[in-house]
């Protein structure tokens, strides 16, 4: 028996990765930019988004979780009886992710 070999691990590697930002990063972020700053607890100043670290920081916080929704998202549709268009479904949750990351990545080299 000759099984194909699947990309499925690294999907779920992505989508394992993305959930684990998104509970432990995001609130973190929301708190520092959404009340911290606001506060006057920290100086906002444009020049720490020029650091490497904080560009690779913002970089990681969008693209994984978007990875982690295409995955959940992908899975749902085809829960939901979309099973026949498996691999267009599979190409549009997936891309929409990668060109998510892409265009994250051009934003983020352009600060």
């Amino acid at each position: 028996m000759n099984e194909g070999k699947t990309c499925e691990p690294f999907w779920w590697g992505l989508f394992s990765a993305g959930g684990v930002v998104a509970a432990i990063f995001i609130p973190i972020h929301i708190l520092i930019t959404g009340m911290a700053v606001p506060l006057g607890w920290l100086a906002e100043s444009s020049a720490v988004y020029q650091h490497a670290w904080v560009k690779l920081y913002l970089f990681v916080l969008v693209s994984l979780p978007l990875f982690h929704w295409a995955h959940r998202f992908y899975f749902t549709l085809k829960d939901m009886g979309l099973k026949v268009i498996d691999k267009p479904l599979a190409f549009l949750c997936y891309g929409s992710a990668v060109v998510g990351t892409i265009i994250a990545a051009w934003l983020l080299l352009r600060v």
